[in-house]
């Protein structure tokens, strides 16, 4: 039998087990009566429930290198620890210097070979493989989309001369990693993240607030002992892209092993540490592992030389979002035409306007908001406010008797996109033609803000992540498309002078041909405007690494003109718990995401925004 022949009916037994446990997992599914196909996605929990496992199957004698090949990028995708059939593939001196784990590149479709003619007498040969990438992974496990970039590598293979496979074809030379196409990437990986804390701002004035974990998104395989996978992935340090922002108290450990119990206790055990550093493992522990189980109660980590335990609440202090605004994170506003702010109320009810000078509607003569350009703080005390004319940016408390204060910015061009990280830094575009910027500010300090890597473009907008370490733009170059990059922020400077400069800009959206609005969705997620060339515009959620969110399908947004959403999760309804809480307007008004359905806010008055505090 022809080694292609047994992958086929390898790949197609595995298929229908998933097909079968699909339909067990989610009961009846009604069809569509008509109409075009719809893309089906399955999301990751369901994903994780269907185990379906990929069996490596060693190499048969007489096979061509072509089939070899096909066989053994099967086998280095099976569920198999250390790819030991995969190597049987290899010569020996191949097998003892191939580096698996230095990546993985997803394809497409699957890897196509090319098919040369091999002379009888021929005793090596050389494939090339071939495709289109769409993402990789990094030695780090961290994910990084791509645009269709073409992919070509070559594989050697040799005829053994002597020992058991003398006479048989193997792979002599091939490139470090795995190759692997979109649809076995899914079944094989699983999206985690490990957590790091946020690095404090030497130049604050003031005490900073509690310390914040970040996410740091990864993909593990998902049936290779994932919990102590994931653990080992935090203690091997935050990836390159986010290091200079971040740091870890779990730096020079070993994961023993980890593991969760019906209990919903997790356990951990370490070799190395420091004692005194427990609980703040602990702390990054029990966020990476509770990824992989929707609820832990408690986290007990054992370490060299000592011991502690983290309960629920303990870790909820220093969770991802801790500063997204609690409550007040998604406390909604609206905007009305006529100048006011007012706070939204579900069920239908008349929004009710805030308390203090922005409440009420501008006389004439006095200081208008512009339409859009309000920003809530995270703690919902103070409002940024840009002018009608885009010129000024004043601060007002929402308090009884609160009024507009002295401009704090002036511009000669237009200011834009007001936004607060949870450390009360407010955040602006500066659209000056002469001398376009980002600024900060800080109490009444304006510090403009280096931006590199740019390479000719400018800043139209942005969205600063609450822990302050990530910072979403949304740019362009003249008149062109407006396209979307990610940022990390570093701070510097004094407390009479800080700076900060925005480093590291990466692509995390290559399909986007042009994007409309952003927001941050999660900590770890990005809800974009955009559309993709020759599509209408929709809504898309993106993972800080450029990866598409399983969990929140595409939604239809071809009307809609900007959006909002927060970090903060809406509290979970009598279906469990609720997904992105996103707002947006469009031709027809204000719309509110709900169960990933839209749902129209009725208002009496006529809306100019609809806004999430951030």
């Amino acid at each position: 039998m022809r080694r292609t022949d047994r992958t086929a009916d390898r790949r197609a037994l595995a298929v229908g087990w998933a097909v079968l446990l699909a339909t067990a997992a989610t009961g009846c599914v009604s069809m569509p009566s008509g109409g075009a196909p719809q893309r089906l996605e399955v999301s990751q929990n369901a994903a994780d429930g269907l185990q379906v496992h990929v069996y490596p199957v060693a190499p048969h004698k007489g096979e061509s290198p072509r089939d070899l090949l096909a066989g053994f990028l099967d086998s280095s995708n099976a569920d198999q620890a250390n790819y030991d059939t995969a190597k049987q593939y290899l010569t020996a001196v191949a097998a003892q210097n191939w580096k698996p784990d230095a990546g993985v590149v997803v394809l497409a479709g699957a890897p196509s070979p090319d098919n040369p003619l091999i002379a009888d007498v021929a005793t090596t040969v050389q494939l090339t493989v071939e495709g289109k990438q769409v993402a990789t992974l990094d030695e780090q496990h961290s994910y990084q989309a791509r645009s269709g970039d073409a992919y070509e590598r070559t594989f050697t293979f040799v005829k053994e001369s002597d020992g058991p496979d003398k006479g048989e074809w193997r792979i002599s030379d091939l490139p470090d990693g795995l190759i692997v196409d979109q649809t076995n990437f899914k079944n094989t990986y699983k999206p985690v993240h490990r957590y790091f804390f946020a690095q404090n701002d030497s130049s604050a004035a003031h005490p900073q607030a509690a310390p914040a974990l970040v996410p740091d998104p990864i993909y593990l395989r998902r049936r290779i002992d994932p919990l102590t996978e994931a653990a080992q992935a935090a203690a091997d340090g935050p990836s390159r892209w986010l290091g200079p922002v971040v740091t870890s108290k779990l730096d020079g450990v070993r994961v023993q092993s980890a593991s969760i119990g019906d209990n919903r206790v997790a356990t951990v055990k370490l070799e190395g540490g420091a004692p005194a550093d427990c609980k703040q493992m602990a702390q990054q522990l029990f966020q990476t592992l509770s990824d992989q189980q929707s609820k832990l109660d408690r986290l007990d980590l054992t370490l060299t030389g000592g011991s502690c335990s983290l309960s629920s609440g303990e870790a909820a202090l220093v969770a991802p979002g801790v500063l997204a605004g609690t409550d007040n994170g998604v406390a909604a506003y609206i905007q009305l035409n006529d100048g006011r702010l007012t706070r939204y109320q579900d069920g239908g009810l008349d929004p009710l306007p805030v308390s203090g000078v922005l409440g009420q509607v501008p006389q004439a003569g006095q200081f208008r908001p512009g339409p859009g350009a309000v920003a809530v703080r995270r703690d919902g005390n103070v409002a940024a406010v840009v002018s009608a004319d885009g010129h000024e940016l004043v601060e007002a408390e929402l308090a009884d008797g609160g009024k507009y204060g002295e401009p704090v910015v002036h511009s000669s061009g237009s200011l834009a996109s007001p936004s607060w990280d949870g450390r009360q830094d407010l955040w602006l575009v500066d659209r000056d033609p002469a001398a376009p910027k980002v600024l900060m500010v800080r109490d009444r300090t304006v510090a403009p803000v280096q931006v590199e890597g740019l390479g000719g473009q400018t800043v139209q907008s942005l969205r600063i992540s609450s822990d302050g370490t990530r910072i979403a733009l949304l740019v362009s170059r003249g008149s062109g498309p407006t396209t979307l990059l990610l940022g990390l922020v570093e701070h510097g400077g004094t407390a009479k002078q800080p700076t900060a400069r925005i480093t590291a800009l990466r692509d995390i959206a290559p399909q986007l041909t042009e994007v409309a609005a952003v927001s941050w969705g999660d900590t770890d997620q990005l809800v974009v405007l955009g559309k993709e060339a020759d599509r209408l515009q929709q809504l898309h959620f993106l993972g800080t690494d450029g990866s598409q969110s399983t969990d929140s399908p595409l939604q239809g947004g071809e009307s809609m003109t900007a959006l909002s959403a927060t970090e903060a999760r809406l509290p979970a309804g009598p279906t469990g718990p609720s997904g992105p809480a996103v707002l947006a307007s469009s031709e027809r008004g204000l719309s509110l995401l709900k169960d990933n359905q839209w749902h129209e806010v009725p208002t009496k008055s006529k809306a100019d925004a609809f806004i999430y505090p951030g």
